[in-house]
């Protein structure tokens, strides 16, 4: 496989762009003079406790406010000692930002501090050692959490990633004791920190595209820009080694890399409400407040057709496929509901959803085909990261 990370920049943007055998399966936009709060550690004051939603606001900033679940975090660790562990309002805690601000949703904060890696994901109060539901291996997932188990404590755990199988181990144990190292930094230092402090800051969103997804499936790492190409070499020799010699500055006078790989029409197709199938068929992507809509409609597909039940099927199946990369492509999260034509055959709606099981197993986003409801609409979830593209273009 050909699978090359493109960056570039344009009106004070950084446009991103996964290409995986020669097709676009992420496009990401992020301005220059953003500063992206994702992953972020404050020191947060707890405003308010809203009982009756078991939740709490923490103040990050001045003014700026996040979502705190009490029933998911259960570990907080606090600036000043307490004799109580309850949390307050006035408390101090180590905060980090999970999901950005979507709309009109705040920021999600969790006491659960993550430090990821290109192979593993360090996890503060979950002490448990996870493995990717993508190692499917019973001997390699035996392999990874022998290595992990020395490692293990009461006050983190570990979640073994897709990345680390096949990784040596020397690799793993040098990433592993990097992270406890940063871990034990930021909570040693970070408890001395006043209120609103940025204790630690992710790297930048394009670093993160390098350590996240399948990052070993990278062949090529191309960028036109002096400093973005500086940026990734420190960051490649300090965390990711192996992976220095996929890293290429792209210098030619002749043809820019934005023009060389038509990402400005790229960015175009991929905020379009409609997308052609090959089959003359068509998608119409909407976005509402509480969801994302695909409707899948035959178009040109049925002229002249008699068999429509097959003729269904397989126009359906090519919109399964188109609907999968343009959900990846365009970052689209939470609920996604997809109107597929109506298949009457029983056996037929079972390849469907297979089909789409099948590929959203590829998707380094955690993705759930939920099911096919009476109206014959697919109902999906997908986990919400960072904002959708149409929003980023913005």
């Amino acid at each position: 496989m050909n699978n090359k990370l493109v960056l570039t920049t344009k009106e004070n943007r950084i446009i991103s762009s996964l290409i995986e055998d020669n097709e676009f399966v992420q496009l990401r936009v992020d301005s220059m003079d953003s500063d992206s709060i994702l992953g972020n550690i404050y020191v947060g004051k707890v405003k308010n406790i809203v009982k009756n939603i078991n939740a709490a606001f923490i103040e990050i900033a001045d003014g700026v406010m996040c979502y705190y679940s009490l029933e998911e975090n259960k570990y907080p660790i606090y600036v000043k000692d307490k004799k109580s562990e309850r949390l307050v309002m006035g408390d101090e805690i180590l905060v980090q930002i999970e999901k950005e601000n979507i709309k009109t949703k705040a920021p999600v904060a969790t006491c659960h501090l993550n430090f990821t890696g290109k192979y593993v994901v360090l996890t503060h109060g979950k002490t448990k050692v996870g493995v990717s539901s993508k190692i499917t291996s019973d001997k390699e997932k035996k392999r990874l959490k022998e290595i992990l188990s020395s490692y293990k404590n009461s006050e983190y755990g570990f979640i073994i990633r897709t990345n680390a199988e096949g990784a040596s181990e020397e690799i793993l144990r040098g990433e592993i004791e990097t992270l406890i190292k940063r871990y034990e930094e930021i909570t040693g230092f970070g408890v001395h920190r006043s209120a609103f402090s940025l204790v630690y800051k992710t790297p930048s969103a394009y670093l993160c595209d390098i350590r996240d997804g399948y990052a070993n499936a990278l062949t090529e790492i191309v960028t036109d820009d002096q400093l973005i190409f500086t940026q990734i070499k420190e960051y490649l020799e300090t965390y990711q080694v192996e992976d220095l010699d996929k890293l290429r500055l792209y210098q030619d006078d002749q043809i820019k890399l934005c023009a060389l790989y038509n990402i400005d029409k790229r960015l175009d197709e991929a905020t379009r409400e409609h997308v052609w199938l090959k089959s003359g068929a068509y998608l119409v992507i909407q976005h509402t407040e509480a969801f994302n809509v695909i409707d899948v409609n035959t178009g040109k597909a049925i002229a002249g057709k008699k068999k429509a039940q097959e003729t269904f099927l397989k126009i359906n199946l090519e919109a399964v496929r188109e609907s999968a990369r343009q959900i990846r492509l365009r970052n689209l999260s939470g609920i996604i509901i997809i109107d597929f034509i109506d298949l009457l055959e029983k056996k037929d709606q079972e390849i469907l959803m297979r089909e789409l099981t099948d590929l959203f197993r590829k998707d380094p986003v955690k993705t759930t085909v939920v099911d096919i409801t009476a109206l014959n609409l697919v109902e999906i979830t997908r986990k919400k990261v960072r904002k959708p593209l149409h929003e980023q273009m913005k």
